[in-house]
């Protein structure tokens, strides 16, 4: 081919290097979407799905804390009624107190097996 400066261009050729670069790029992106499948579906989504169900069973868990106070509130007014304040918190205490001994006794058993 004639240019306009009067100089002959040669048509470029593709090399043998040229299309080993072509063929290991293609391998490469090849390679790069196969291993973004994967991770999407074998690690993200199962991360996503535990994200959900932790974020539902801390949701869960805190209206049932809240749930409970509320009935703890309850049962203490009312057994201030029926056994006045100081008998209401000592029923509470002791109730607490023997669950704990009786929570540590089983344990103590279970370790010494």
């Amino acid at each position: 081919m004639a240019e306009e400066d009067g100089t002959t261009r040669v048509p470029e050729e593709r090399t043998v290097f040229d299309a080993a670069a072509d063929l290991l790029q293609t391998l490469v992106d090849w390679l790069r979407q196969e291993a973004e499948a994967l991770v999407r579906e074998k690690i993200v989504l199962p991360m996503q799905r535990l994200g959900l169900m932790l974020a539902s069973a801390w949701a869960a868990v805190s209206l049932l804390v809240f749930g409970m106070c509320f009935i703890a509130v309850g049962s203490l007014l009312l057994l201030a009624k029926w056994l006045t304040w100081p008998g209401a918190l000592f029923a509470i205490g002791g109730t607490l107190v023997l669950g704990s001994v009786v929570f540590m006794v089983i344990k103590f058993k279970t370790l010494q097996r």
